[in-house]
């Protein structure tokens, strides 16, 4: 028997109707596992909206409380149109001085931010170089002894030594 796959506006249509035949909140909420809360929330909406309440929901903000004022972008596009040798921080400047006290100044890297948004800056290319170190080779004074222990300053006739001498 295969699986009855069910949307969640149809589970929402169920809960709302086995409300409205009478049975306990409790009980419905229990058997579609989800809380009171949650339960209480779906029926009001359901009361207050109809259908159309059993939908899902954007998950949008209705606002953004940081969210800079579309003035001061403006200003911050147009001043970089008239002077686009400025950067960032030669427009936050003069920001300062125009809106001195009267709006709060946004800082060097949300003008950027601002500027790179509008397609006004260049970006980095790529990754910077890295300095690198010269290629450790081994001096040719110090290879191992390979066929027969000597008496030549090797690093394994060396160990040799010092495990003579602690012994």
């Amino acid at each position: 028997m295969p699986w009855r796959a069910s949307s969640v506006m149809e589970e929402r249509l169920r809960f709302v109707a086995r409300l409205l035949e009478g049975e306990g909140m409790t009980d419905v909420c229990r058997e579609f596992g989800i809380s009171r809360k949650t339960g209480y929330k779906i029926f009001d909406r359901y009361k207050e909206h109809g259908l159309e309440a059993l939908s899902d929901r954007s998950r949008r903000p209705v606002r953004y409380a940081n969210q800079l004022p579309s003035q001061i972008e403006t200003l911050i596009v147009q001043t970089k149109n008239e002077k686009p040798h400025w950067g960032a921080r030669k427009i936050r400047e003069l920001l300062v001085r125009r809106l001195d006290g009267d709006v709060r100044i946004p800082a060097k890297s949300t003008i950027h931010a601002v500027l790179d948004r509008h397609g006004l800056v260049k970006r980095g290319g790529g990754p910077r170089h890295r300095a690198r170190g010269t290629p450790h080779a081994p001096s040719r004074d110090r290879r191992p002894c390979v066929v027969r222990p000597c008496r030549a300053p090797c690093s394994s006739s060396r160990r040799r030594r010092r495990s003579a001498l602690s012994r």
